[in-house]
């Protein structure tokens, strides 16, 4: 079963605005030490719709390549919301060496809970049981993967789990009260790991362990390990920068935090833009607040 920390891995640029490689290795390598169970290059959080095609299969490559030889695995980002261009996507993640995909439901086009299913098996069928990580963030999509849909799409082959970002936990207790063998539901959203955890979910897909990432698996390896006390001490020593990281559509918080701390990211692409000063200074507490040493940026 899918499970452990993953983290939504951001997409750093040059100043120029150019994809920033060197960076990425960089960013993959210090997930690697951390001991992260698994990489999502090119989600959300990796900005994939202000990325090109070329773009997109590049971070995979480098992604792959900075992974190899170790225990982490990755999950590419390849969902869009037209279903032949997804199932390229998704065949070129795999011939790239990715370990599975992670498809989002197709945002702006609102499909049906019969089109979803459509499209989750028109990808399934094209990848012959290529693993599949379904994705729901229907505050960035506008529909959302309700449990009978999600269960009906659970039984396609390849499919592994769900990464749930709809921030409702009883449409996740269904799930996971309903699912398969095998079949893992991941946190989509940083402030609702433990509570998912503590239903049954197996793990996260974080944009904060992008920041942290020995904190944030630290938190999922005791909720795996039935070990709530210590999941909470983590949840509430890591809840001011979690905060901090959504103040402002992300990435551009976690952006931000990789300024202070002298990591690549580079700025947002637009339409996104960097964060205003008061979501900067909220960075900056929460990250020394964590006791980590920031620098002084514009």
């Amino acid at each position: 079963m899918l499970q452990g920390t993953m983290t939504a891995l951001v997409t750093p640029f040059r100043a120029d605005g150019a994809l920033d490689e060197a960076g990425l290795a960089t960013l993959v390598a210090r997930q690697v030490a951390a001991g992260i169970e698994v990489v999502v290059p090119c989600g959300t959080t990796g900005e994939n719709p202000a990325l090109t095609d070329a773009e997109q299969l590049r971070v995979i490559e480098l992604t792959v390549k900075a992974c190899r030889g170790t225990a982490t695995r990755v999950f590419a980002g390849t969902g869009s919301n037209n279903t032949p261009r997804t199932i390229e996507l998704t065949r070129a993640a795999r011939e790239l060496g990715a370990d599975g995909a992670l498809v989002v439901t197709p945002a702006y086009n609102k499909p049906t809970p019969e089109g979803l299913l459509a499209h989750y098996r028109a990808v399934t069928e094209a990848l012959g049981g290529f693993p599949i990580l379904l994705y729901n963030v229907p505050g960035r999509t506008g529909v959302n993967l309700a449990s009978d849909t999600c269960l009906r799409v659970a039984g396609l082959p390849g499919v592994v789990g769900v990464k749930e970002a709809s921030g409702n936990l009883a449409q996740m207790s269904e799930i996971i009260a309903g699912a398969p063998a095998g079949f893992a539901l991941i946190s989509g959203d940083d402030p609702l790991t433990l509570p998912i955890l503590a239903l049954g979910g197996r793990g996260v897909v974080s944009v904060v362990s992008n920041v942290v990432p020995e904190l944030v698996k630290q938190l999922v390896d005791a909720g795996l390990a039935g070990d709530f006390e210590a999941a909470r001490r983590v949840h509430h020593r890591l809840m001011p920068l979690v905060r901090a990281l959504f103040l402002e559509t992300s990435p551009a918080p976690c952006k931000a935090a990789f300024r202070l701390l002298g990591l690549p990211g580079g700025d947002v692409r637009l339409p996104l833009v960097p964060v205003g000063p008061k979501t900067l200074d909220a960075v900056r507490s929460a990250l020394t607040g964590l006791g980590l040493a920031v620098r002084e940026v514009a």
